[in-house]
């Protein structure tokens, strides 16, 4: 029954909204942190430059849960389709944390993952939420250092996660 529900057109508005929590918005996300095959560098995307939250910064490919009660690992795979078009295979979760944000409150996760089919790309071509300009392989934590200290809550657990100071 309540699978039915989801699928009518009241349960996909429903499942649309964010959930509330003492009156604040919350919404939760996933971040994929994707190594190279010998594990030397990770994938960061770019914001593009007219991105409402984080325009123009380097971090990890992400997307929010599009109702509460969805899967953490639905998400990831999700994100990974829409987000660079491949196939993943969770390794393992890294780290979560949350942050206020004046209008809503952010809980994150990143997980680390493993490509298992296609190769990495951005932009994709379909219409769901950000679509990242650019990408590149780096061992180099100063973009995910200056992301942080924007406010990046992928970046500043990966940092922690990696015992990197970012403050």
């Amino acid at each position: 029954m309540a699978e039915n529900l989801r699928e009518s057109p009241f349960g996909r508005f429903f499942g649309r909204m964010k959930h509330m929590e003492n009156s604040k918005l919350i919404i939760y996300s996933v971040a994929l942190v994707i190594y190279n095959k010998n594990r030397t560098k990770y994938l960061l995307v770019r914001r593009p430059l007219d991105d409402e939250s984080m325009p123009g910064y380097w971090g990890f490919p992400a997307t929010s849960k599009k109702y509460p009660d969805e899967p953490w690992e639905d998400v990831a795979h999700r994100a990974a389709k829409i987000k660079l078009g491949v196939k993943i295979e969770i390794i393992k979760m890294l780290g979560e944390d949350e942050i206020d944000r004046g209008d809503y409150i952010l809980k994150l996760r990143d997980y680390e993952v493993k490509v298992i089919e296609g190769e990495v790309s951005v932009p994709q071509e379909n219409e769901e939420g950000t679509q990242y300009n650019d990408m590149k392989w780096t061992n180099d934590p100063s973009e995910l250092i200056k992301a942080a200290k924007a406010g990046s809550l992928c970046s500043r657990i990966f940092l922690k996660t990696n015992n990197i100071d970012w403050e």
